[in-house]
């Protein structure tokens, strides 16, 4: 999983090429419906990843995703989901992003390190 802050009015999109910035050649990348756009397919496609993208329901060419692998998307939110329940995080105390981030990192490596001692 990787992180990229953005202003809170700016568009999810214009953190795709840090987000893509160092994929490993041959990596899976699953995405919701809101990244189904050409120039990100492209994208991932140049840095030598894998696109799993489903196509929005308006595209007359339906790409599908394996239902397995899109089923790993689900960890992703579900982490979004318990980040939120830190009062930091949720109310955005830190005024700098990269304190914010910070917070988002410690919180996520307190999580990891929750669920590995359970496993």
């Amino acid at each position: 999983m990787r992180l990229a802050l953005s202003a809170g009015h700016a568009a999810d999109m214009r953190a795709v090429p840090d987000l893509l910035a160092g994929l490993a050649p041959g990596s899976d990348v699953v995405a919701d419906r809101g990244y189904d756009y050409d120039e990100v397919r492209e994208r991932i496609r140049t840095a030598g990843g894998r696109d799993h993208v489903p196509t929005t329901r308006q595209k007359r060419k339906q790409i599908t995703v394996p239902p397995a692998l899109y089923r790993q998307r689900n960890l992703i939110e579900r982490c979004f989901n318990r980040l939120k329940h830190f009062r930091r995080i949720a109310t955005r105390f830190d005024k700098l992003a990269r304190n914010y981030l910070s917070a988002v990192a410690l919180a996520a490596i307190r999580l990891w390190t929750r669920f590995e001692s359970r496993t």
